[in-house]
């Protein structure tokens, strides 16, 4: 396909677009949008420095080669140098959404499902104010290089986030929902589901009061355990944090003791949802990275650099938002693998606890914060009031080792709006989740 100049590794990153937004506020249309995009990013490397241009004009990507290897420097051994042993000469074509692509949909049907939707928001006086959102979008990927990779691979997802706000002495309480699959005929026929939603939202915030601050048993749902997982350890096994970095190599040793027994963290792009990619951007196949096994430290996130710096094996985990950018050490999927209780166990064996059913946001890196949205007290085993919280944190090392249970229940968990952000690169689609998760001695204010 193209003509790679000698003395240098090359890679190319073609990406085909088709996506949708439609936006619906208080019942009027206030978006409807369908991008069709393409272009390429083209990398080359000879041994000491990159190289990288990117276009949307695909006739020029041989010129854009042949012009990255006027400005570097050939090196005849570069088949040798640590980087480029490091990548993986895939050759293969996934697929997966062809036959249902979203693309093909009529925009009038993607409208009529956000609309239909609206109905639910409609019958409801408390609410104050809403919107629906349509989303969708199928990518398809090329990436060939100059060491022989040549994969063809898409993405795909389809959603509707439905947003609203109700009121209480002034203050605004901010509910939502997601429906996200991987394909348009799924969405239909959750409006049950969302009146579920909207009614438990008009009962917490009529009833919710503020919490006694103190220190507490929690148990995470799966989303709250998730974004544990994603916010307190996840970003920091992104291990370009650790290249260059000697005392955090020595603090973050493969085989150190850093949690329960009984917790495993994995990340991997090969569960379907906003975190599949079955190969990362630079050709990678996507793996089941262990990152806590038993409470040891079992594994950390790579790119092709990362991981010749570090003499560690590949993870897929070189990934980019769009054409535009150079991949960089991302998460795709990352969860707390189930345990052996039910949920109904975990709350039984709690005094005086509280139950966080989901969040706003949450952060971490030494110290974690999570912002509940809803939480329930938890007395004498059983679920009680709700409550109001501002915040939840805890230290991560500290924390990982207070984790006592976690329930035989599972949810992988997929988000319509935003993502991950990482230096400019905002917002990339990942995966989180994981059991309902039993912890102890955290900080509630």
């Amino acid at each position: 396909m193209y003509q790679f100049p000698e003395g240098f590794y090359t890679d190319v990153r073609e990406e085909a677009v088709n996506a949708t937004v439609i936006t619906i506020e208080n019942g009027v249309v206030k978006e409807n949008k369908t991008k069709k995009e393409q272009g390429v990013i083209i990398r080359l490397y000879d041994g000491k420095r990159w190289y990288i241009s990117s276009t949307t004009e695909l006739d020029r990507v041989q010129a854009e080669i042949d012009a990255l290897a006027e400005m570097a420097v050939p090196c005849q051994e570069i088949g040798e140098d640590p980087v480029v042993k490091k990548y993986e000469v895939n050759k293969e074509t996934q697929l997966r959404y062809t036959d249902c692509d979203v693309s093909k949909i009529p925009n009038q049907d993607k409208l009529a499902m956000a609309e239909n939707y609206c109905k639910c928001m409609k019958s409801y006086e408390e609410i104050q104010r809403w919107k629906v959102f349509y989303l969708d979008n199928h990518t398809v990927k090329h990436i060939v290089s100059s060491k022989g990779c040549d994969v063809t691979f898409d993405t795909q997802n389809c959603c509707i986030a439905v947003r609203h706000v109700l009121m209480k002495d002034d203050k605004p309480f901010y509910g939502s929902k997601d429906f996200y699959r991987m394909k348009f005929d799924e969405l239909p026929g959750h409006e049950e589901e969302l009146h579920a939603v909207i009614k438990e939202d008009i009962q917490y915030n009529e009833n919710a009061v503020s919490v006694e601050p103190g220190e507490y048993t929690c148990i995470f749902s799966p989303a709250v355990t998730g974004v544990f997982a994603h916010e307190s350890f996840g970003h920091k096994s992104e291990s370009d944090f650790m290249v260059g970095d000697e005392n955090m190599k020595k603090e973050w040793a493969i085989g150190t003791r850093v949690g329960a027994d009984l917790l495993n963290i994995v990340d991997t792009g090969m569960e379907e949802g906003s975190g599949y990619v079955p190969f990362d951007d630079e050709g990678t196949r996507a793996k089941k990275t262990y990152l806590i096994k038993k409470g040891i430290l079992s594994g950390r996130l790579h790119s092709a650099m990362t991981a010749a710096a570090l003499e560690e094996d590949l993870t897929a985990n070189a990934r980019a938002i769009d054409f535009q950018y150079e991949p960089i050490v991302r998460m795709t999927a990352t969860y707390v693998e189930p345990g052996e209780s039910t949920k109904e166990e975990l709350i039984a064996g709690v005094e005086k606890g509280i139950y966080i059913m989901d969040y706003k946001h949450g952060s971490g890196m030494s110290t974690f914060t999570i912002a509940p949205n809803k939480a329930y007290m938890i007395r004498d085993g059983k679920l009680a009031e709700p409550v109001k919280i501002s915040v939840v944190t805890g230290n991560v090392m500290s924390t990982l080792h207070e984790i006592d249970g976690l329930s035989q229940e599972f949810e992988l968990c997929s988000f319509a709006l935003g993502g991950c952000g990482k230096m400019e690169q905002f917002p990339l689609r990942v995966g989180l989740g994981g059991p309902y998760m039993r912890v102890k001695h955290l900080n509630v204010q």
